[in-house]
């Protein structure tokens, strides 16, 4: 089972190693990770998915809350949070795909962020769902290249 996990860390030299050493050394795996400051430029927050059961994410909230220069943990469950991703995608292109990709593009309310006489970079953003949704129609079409962000996630309060 996939769990997206949120920790407020301070913003230090060592912390993300401190964390991803955590999950390495016992053996847990990281699917996606995300960092990035907050409002307080002295704080950032983590957005952690990983894969196990309940007693394995029971386990990393204990042992991530025990690291010195951690500030909160949450352990989001399903509709608790607020989750999205971006994604800038390379398709190719000829002059009978374009219109098409481009159609597909404004459906999904994405943005062509740049375009080349064959290729086409697209920016998405949305949850998982979409994204996975886009880049399967986009897989017909000719990837180039791809990079992602990984999910980044806020409790809904």
């Amino acid at each position: 089972m996939r769990h997206t996990i949120s920790v407020l860390v301070e913003n230090k030299f060592g912390v993300l190693t401190r964390v991803a050493g955590l999950f390495s050394g016992r053996g847990y795996n990281i699917d996606t990770l995300n960092v990035a400051p907050t409002q307080d430029a002295n704080t950032s927050r983590m957005t952690i998915v990983t894969i196990g059961d309940d007693a394995t994410l029971d386990q990393i909230v204990k042992q991530l809350n025990k690291l010195v220069d951690v500030l909160e943990v949450h352990n989001y469950r399903e509709s608790e949070f607020i989750d999205r991703e971006l994604v800038l995608i390379r398709v190719a292109v000829d002059a009978k795909s374009r219109a098409e990709i481009m159609q597909i593009t404004d459906i999904f309310r994405a943005k062509i962020v740049d375009v080349q006489p064959k290729t086409l970079t697209i920016e998405i953003t949305g949850n998982e769902s979409k994204v996975e949704k886009f880049l399967n129609l986009m897989k017909t079409f000719g990837v180039l290249e791809l990079t992602r962000t990984g999910k980044i996630a806020l409790a809904r309060k």
